[in-house]
């Protein structure tokens, strides 16, 4: 039972943020088209951000809860500033060009903004530990679980909740679907499809952000994690279906409870368990788990 537990627990916490990457991914390929290699970079610099502002915050003394206001703040910052300036500098280029020179400039941009982080926050790692010391323990089957992962969990699903609302139940949503099926009638029809694309990358890019930002106080911040997480990422949209909300939240799962069982059951698949999944999924589903509705031209 309490293996049970720490599996399920391990695996939920694991797939809230990966969701929390995956979505803007997914949503953002779903309107633009875009296969965006340099999201992995917004979640790095969320969580460099995040954790170097909660450490200043809490050797200053001040309120215990401006951590948690920080990481909502930084998650902000680095999605629309870095989202605005790869859309209007690069990306609005190339919405017409083939996809594959896309991935290729989305890759240089991710790599060029990895040497940014070493020239900003250098090689030494950072930790922000507080605000999960803050929130204390929950006893679940015997067993202590820290609030602050149980609270990524809960997170997760009120953006899930979100986010469906916003497409199927919101004006902006309904705007949202008629350029993902159809741009040049969307044009016709006066919606400034421009607006909507910077508007979506932005969304995404704080999206991946806050997953960083929010990880942050649970791990050692150093170089490198933002190409971990973006490979998992692209798998979990993989396994769920490009473009597809419901696929993101999904896949995230299948991921996270998958990996949590490896790690604890059999760690030397561990690397491969997810691979594995997805290489099963795509004989099977070539598209996704969830392949969103495609429009036909007649």
């Amino acid at each position: 039972m309490q293996l049970a537990a720490v599996i399920l627990v391990d695996g939920l916490v694991y797939a809230s943020y990966l969701f929390m990457v995956a979505v803007g991914l997914t949503v953002i390929f779903g309107v633009q088209r875009v296969l965006n290699t340099a999201h992995g970079s917004f979640f790095a610099f969320g969580a460099y951000l995040a954790a170097m502002l909660i450490g200043a915050w809490y050797k200053a003394g001040w309120p215990a809860y401006g951590g948690f206001l920080i990481i909502v703040v930084s998650a902000a910052v680095v999605g629309i500033v870095l989202g605005l300036i790869i859309e209007r500098c690069l990306l609005k280029y190339l919405y017409d060009r083939d996809e594959h020179i896309v991935v290729l400039a989305t890759f240089a941009a991710f790599l060029a903004l990895e040497d940014v982080i070493l020239l900003i926050w250098g090689t030494d790692p950072y930790y922000a530990i507080q605000p999960v010391q803050e929130l204390g323990a929950t006893q679940i089957a015997g067993l202590k679980f820290d609030n602050y992962n149980l609270s990524m969990i809960a997170i997760s699903g009120v953006l899930a909740l979100s986010l469906w609302y916003a497409l199927r139940r919101t004006t902006w949503g309904k705007m949202l679907l008629a350029v993902i099926y159809d741009r040049e009638v969307s044009r016709a029809m006066g919606i400034n499809v421009t607006a909507v694309f910077l508007i979506t990358f932005i969304l995404g890019s704080i999206l991946a952000a806050l997953g960083g930002a929010y990880l942050a106080p649970t791990i050692s911040v150093l170089p490198g994690i933002g190409v971990e997480v973006i490979v998992i990422a692209f798998a979990v949209v993989v396994i769920g279906g490009m473009g597809s909300i419901p696929g993101a939240l999904i896949g995230a799962v299948i991921v996270g409870i998958s990996r949590a069982a490896a790690v604890h059951l059999l760690p030397s698949i561990e690397l491969f368990v997810i691979y594995i999944i997805m290489a099963g999924v795509l004989i099977f589903r070539p598209e996704g788990l969830f392949v969103p509705v495609k429009a036909r031209r007649i």
